[in-house]
Formats: C-alpha cells, structure tokens, sequence
C-alpha cells in the first residue's frame, strides 16, 4: 500500500497542480494490487501504481477526462480483469476516482509581523493558497500549514516578478520604505487582483504623493486599498485586524466567484474610511 501519497498531494496542491486520487476500492479473485492501493494522476503525470498494465491505462484516461472538464464527484468504477483489458488475472476490481483540484487564488503576503502570524491561521481554513515572504527567517513559526509557502528572501522587491499574476497582495512589513518599493514593484508590473497596504490614513496620504511624483497615474494609485480590512472594525490588536483583513478576503473572493465587475480595490476612498489602521 502507499505511504507516501498525501504528502505527494500535497506537493501538488502547493504547486496548483490538479489530480486525481485513484483507490482500489474492493477486489474479487486474482487481482494485481489490494484493496486501499492508490495512484495519484495529473495532466501529464502519474505517482504511485495500482497494478499496472490495461486496467492502470485505463484509470489514467478516465481520472484526466475528470480533470479535463473539471469534474469533482467521486466516481466508482468495477473493472474485470479479463481478456478486454488483456489481462489474465481473472479477478474484478472497483476503483473509486477522487479529484482534487486546489485554490485558484495565491494570497501573497509581505511582512511575518504579529498581525501576519494571527492571519495565516485564518487563511488557512479558506481557499486559497498563501505565499508568506520575509527576510527575517527567524520570525516564522516552526510549523506551516500545507497551503503556504514560505519565502525567505534578503530582496523582497524582486520576488514580486515571481508571484502569480493573479495574486491577492497584501504589504504589511516593517519598514514604511520597503512598503514602498513594493507598492511601486507591483504596479509596475500591473499583474495582480488585489493589493492591500497595512497603515493610517496619513500613512497613505504620503504614499499617494510620492507615487504620483513618481510617474504612477491616479487610476493605479487607486488600484491600492489602503487602510486594509472592511470598514467599520477598528479595534487595533493583531486578531482584530487580521479578521476584518480576511472578512474583506473572503469579501473579494465571492465577488469574483459571483463574476461581479467590481472588487474591493475599486472602491472609492469613502467607503475606506473607518478601516483599521497598522499598529506597527
């Protein structure tokens, strides 16, 4: 039997990469693997055996077909190990199909500060998948879920070329310049759905002018939410704000699930006030 198979599906849910679980399920007479066998089928790979031969053939062709019209229900299929399958076993087998198919969206966040750490548990529980950048390795947690990625980088300005152009961004570092430089990185690169900056009104009235001195149109200027989180919760501890910070998430992503033309960095400046502000 295979051991190793969630870790492999997990690899493959970080990596956004779809699959299907393939399961022996039940087994009469001669058959080539036993009852709880499992393969794991991508696209154009495969982990893992059940056996082998026309019967395996056949499972990858119906486990891609799943995953080619994105079919989500388990499905059992009895399969007789005989001459059509040109094999001689002689048994029967059912194969139970499970696909898995992970997060579309990446919340990408900058900054392993306090209100980060209280987040990620959240984001955690919804899907999405999360990459977690910081220079400081120190400052992550020993354990991390299985749907983040951790990141630890001495140039966070550079990996915003390597971030998922749809990602969801949210900038809450340290230091007020590298937040900064990112914001100027990301809009230059114009690929993301969401960027979200952590800090005060008067934070980001300083920022709208340096972007506007540096060339950036007021159409991208407002392509960032800042205060972030949704309006309305102002209590300032780390929980509080990652709540309100992921309640606008989960805001977003139903919007878009929902195919709305508007998301939540449209919105205008008056509907961001009473947003919580950064403690840092």
């Amino acid at each position: 039997m295979n051991t190793n198979w969630t870790a492999t599906l997990e690899k493959l849910n970080q990596r956004g990469q779809a699959s299907v679980l393939v399961t022996v399920f039940a087994t009469k007479g001669s058959t080539p693997r036993a009852t709880g066998s499992k393969m794991l089928v991508c696209d154009s790979d495969s982990y893992y055996s059940i056996g082998g031969g026309h019967l395996e053939h056949q499972a990858m062709q119906l486990a891609r077909q799943m995953l080619a019209v994105h079919d989500s229900q388990p499905l059992i299929k009895s399969f007789s190990l005989g001459a059509s399958l040109g094999q001689c076993c002689g048994g029967h087998v059912e194969l139970l199909f499970e696909a898995f198919y992970p997060p579309s969206q990446t919340v990408a966040i900058f900054g392993a500060g306090h209100i980060a750490k209280a987040l990620l548990p959240i984001l955690q529980q919804l899907p999405c998948r999360t990459q977690w950048l910081d220079s400081r390795a120190e400052l992550f947690p020993n354990e991390i879920s299985s749907n983040c990625q951790k990141i630890v980088s001495t140039d966070l300005v550079a990996c915003v070329e390597q971030l998922p152009s749809d990602s969801y961004i949210l900038i809450m570092t340290h230091n007020h310049q590298l937040d900064q430089q990112l914001c100027e990185a990301i809009l230059q690169r114009q690929q993301y759905s969401f960027i979200g900056l952590i800090g005060s009104d008067t934070k980001w009235k300083k920022f709208k002018l340096r972007l506007a001195r540096k060339g950036f149109s007021q159409q991208q200027i407002n392509d960032i939410c800042c205060p972030i989180g949704i309006p309305g919760i102002k209590g300032k501890l780390p929980m509080e704000i990652a709540v309100s910070v992921s309640a606008q998430f989960i805001n977003y992503y139903n919007r878009q699930q929902h195919n709305s033309p508007t998301v939540d960095h449209h919105l205008s400046q008056s509907q961001h006030i009473g947003n919580i502000s950064s403690i840092s």
